[in-house]
């Protein structure tokens, strides 16, 4: 008898939010002859600023068959690819986020380095095509060159969307997203049916890092940066012109999401040259008067979030926006992710929910927006996926009062978490 991926007694989980990443020298032949000098000299220069990519922990980047074999016990069946290693020419940075190329050189050769990404996403995909779905990765830097990468990917047959990075407030070197500029990619995007893509992790190339502050306000406000872009995106217009281009901010959390629409919700009307405002009026222009729903319901329509380690306090963001556009991920294979613990985390996050839900959130919507074979899935997940049953008991009190408090540390390497791990009995 078929199993069907949304029938059976254990769930079938797709993680929306993984990394993944070759092994840094490994990436020499996904680039031009014509740049492994050049590697060379900055790999052998390179200092990484990731402890996960120079300890024991990193091989879970690139390992398939130790990949494959913590995914099976963490009852993952399927995941979303996003970067985690550092791609060629990677610049060396005193944090952990990610800059746009600053000039011509370096967009030179970090675009070349992003196609080796996507190209060695290409095989390591190959390694288990009903399991694993890529990112086209681009830079926002150069519309015509993302544009080429993105055809380029539709080609390979293994790309569920486009990452989009975040621009962050203050760069002079690459517009913002709510540019004009940009038409063509939405368009295309739209055209193609492809999910655009964005996670957190932007930085910014105005933050003084010499400060004694400067890591921690980096670390609390990059979301932030990324979570501007669903504004913009309504502002700009993109979602009426777009009406069926999905869009899918990544690791940012839901709780932000009601007062960005509240506030949309309360001043867009008033902007619009029919509300005769003097006040906001004056702030309007043509994108907004041209818009036909409300902000808060181009979310509804055109938005989904990719919530990695969903927990108990963002379930009424299912109410707000309904269970068809929240998707779970485990954010494998970082430290603040949920593996080893997945199926904890699941009944933590989830037992109050109704099935039907439930399976839209773990699988079911990442399987529509990203093109996995959710009934392919479906036999894997029978064999270690999470029970039903056991998914809807509820925990009791744990004691934990955020996602960050209730997931382990168990990797090798991250100093700068354990000093948060619960106490393990």
């Amino acid at each position: 008898m078929t199993v069907k991926w949304d029938d059976g007694d254990r769930y079938v989980v797709i993680s929306a939010d993984t990394h993944a990443g070759a092994d840094l020298r490994d990436y020499k032949p996904y680039l031009p002859t014509r740049l492994h000098d050049d590697f060379d000299a900055w790999a052998d220069s390179y200092i990484s600023p990731f402890d996960d990519l120079i300890i024991a922990t990193a091989k879970r980047n690139w390992d398939h068959d130790f990949r494959m074999a913590e995914m099976d016990a963490d009852g993952v069946a399927g995941e979303l690819l996003f970067p985690n290693t550092v791609p060629p020419f990677f610049p060396t940075t005193p944090n952990i986020t990610i800059s746009l190329p600053r000039t011509a050189d370096e967009l030179d050769k970090r675009w070349a380095g992003v196609k080796a990404h996507n190209r060695w996403q290409v095989d390591f995909v190959s390694q288990a095509p009903t399991r694993r779905r890529g990112l086209i990765q681009i830079f926002p830097n150069d519309v015509d060159l993302a544009i080429e990468e993105i055809k380029w990917g539709v080609e390979q047959g293994c790309f569920g969307g486009v990452l989009v990075p975040a621009v962050s407030p203050g760069d002079e070197v690459v517009a913002p997203l709510f540019h004009t500029c940009y038409e063509p990619l939405w368009a295309l995007c739209h055209d193609l049916d492809l999910t655009v893509v964005q996670h957190s992790g932007a930085g910014s190339p105005i933050m003084p890092m010499d400060q004694p502050a400067s890591n921690p306000v980096l670390i609390t406000e990059m979301a932030s940066w990324a979570q501007r872009t669903l504004g913009h995106l309504i502002l700009a217009g993109v979602f009426e012109r777009y009406p069926s281009l999905r869009f899918v901010p990544t690791e940012q959390g839901t709780l932000w999401v009601r007062m960005v629409v509240a506030t949309l919700d309360a001043m867009v009307p008033t902007m619009k040259s029919s509300a005769e405002n003097r006040t906001y009026g004056i702030f309007g222009g043509s994108s907004v008067d041209e818009l036909s729903l409300t902000p808060s319901e181009y979310v509804k329509r055109n938005v989904y979030f990719g919530s990695s380690g969903f927990s108990p306090y963002e379930l009424d963001m299912i109410g707000f926006v309904g269970a068809d556009h929240i998707l779970w991920g485990s954010d494998y294979p970082h430290e603040e992710g949920t593996t080893p613990d997945s199926k904890v985390a699941i009944q933590w996050a989830l037992h109050s929910e109704s099935v039907e839900n439930t399976r839209k959130i773990l699988a079911g919507n990442a399987g529509r927006l990203y093109g996995f074979d959710l009934d392919a899935l479906a036999p894997i997940a029978a064999e270690i996926g999470p029970l039903v049953e056991d998914v809807h008991q509820p925990l009791g009190p744990t004691g934990y009062v955020a996602p960050a408090a209730f997931q382990r540390r168990p990797f090798e390497g991250g100093l700068a978490l354990k000093r948060l791990a619960p106490a393990r009995s």
